[in-house]
């Protein structure tokens, strides 16, 4: 395959799709169903989009079996066109140049390790002890702290921030803004009810290939680290307390908050703006989907799919509503005495 286009034939190897068209065909980027131009690869892979797929300009379409007759042009036929569509993605992505070396303007520990192959951008700066293996790439003005182990093709974007005792996985990428390793929200209360600071001395683990949101935070651990698992994918302005455990594959959207100790299993998918956090440990067990805004305050146990927002409505009627609210638990007592009235009359007329 060439760096910038692809034949049809190579992007019908690279996911195993039956080819429709002509297999020497060039393709040199990716569009819409309704902007894709010729020469660019577009995919159907929801039915509201149908409706643009015989006037779409595309010279190559991915798609299903079912929608091939209404196909115009040349097509990748596939069970699953979105996941064919990622893949194929991926060869188009470029990222910013940074060539292997360290930067004449990097601040570098000399205890640090960097592999040659490693590339260290402007500004960039490596604490004592830290390690940073083949192929990583850190961009202009990143922060790596002491002790911290990069491995083999992970990305830190312009002013990432990793404190210290920072591991972070092979080809995972934490994007601009993020901080990875400050303080936990650690503190007790002393005789004169004055705040004491709980030090944290652990740090944080993060597995391969995860991604991690422009603004987003996760929190070194009290004392053992915080854990986020392998293929973990984190939206922006995301918040991790201290002590989380973060179950592989698992999906947190935008503005998820998750306080410390949290334990999330494998395969979770918490929707934008949910907030996780109790008394004590809570858990989600694998496969728990929240849908978006939910607020879970105790674990959950089995995998499902979980809500607990309340639906929008007029600003007059949720005004309204919210005001019965507060009544719930005096309706729910004279509920309770009429029904038990309604019992006690129902035996006096069986008596009589």
């Amino acid at each position: 395959m060439s760096e910038s286009s692809f034949t049809l034939r190579e992007l019908a190897d690279h996911v195993q799709a039956r080819l429709v068209g002509d297999p020497d065909l060039l393709i040199h980027g990716v569009g819409g169903l309704a902007t894709a131009q010729a020469g660019e690869l577009s995919h159907l892979s929801s039915p509201g989009y149908r409706k643009y797929l015989a006037d779409t300009k595309a010279s190559v379409v991915i798609l299903a079996q079912a929608d091939l007759d209404a196909c115009k042009g040349g097509a990748l036929v596939v069970a699953n066109p979105y996941l064919a569509f990622a893949r194929i993605s991926q060869l188009f992505s470029r990222l910013p140049d940074l060539k292997a070396g360290v930067h004449p303007s990097a601040e570098v520990h000399a205890s640090a390790v960097i592999d040659p192959t490693a590339a260290v951008g402007p500004g960039v700066v490596v604490g004592a002890d830290s390690r940073v293996e083949a192929r990583a790439r850190l961009y202009s003005h990143a922060v790596v702290g002491e002790r911290c182990h990069i491995q083999a093709d992970a990305l830190l974007m312009p002013h990432a921030v990793l404190y210290a005792d920072v591991a972070l996985g092979a080809r995972s990428i934490v994007h601009s803004g993020a901080v990875i390793g400050a303080d936990g929200f650690g503190f007790t209360p002393d005789e004169r009810g004055h705040l004491q600071t709980i030090a944290q001395l652990g740090g944080v683990t993060i597995g391969a290939d995860v991604s991690i949101g422009a603004g987003s935070t996760i929190d070194r651990g009290t004392i053992d680290d915080t854990i986020v698992e392998e293929g973990v994918k984190i939206d922006n302005q995301v918040q991790i307390g201290h002590n989380c455990l973060i179950g592989a594959h698992t999906v947190i959207c935008g503005c998820v908050g998750i306080a410390g100790s949290v334990r999330i299993g494998k395969h979770c998918v918490l929707a934008g703006r949910c907030a996780v956090g109790g008394d004590g440990q809570l858990e989600l067990a694998d496969a728990v989907v929240l849908t978006a805004a939910t607020v879970v305050l105790s674990s959950i146990t089995e995998p499902g799919i979980y809500s607990g927002g309340v639906l929008h409505s007029s600003t007059a009627r949720w005004k309204r509503n919210a005001l019965r609210f507060h009544r719930l638990d005096e309706l729910n007592r004279r509920v309770a005495e009429l029904e038990r009235r309604l019992r006690d009359k129902a035996t006096d007329d069986e008596v009589r």
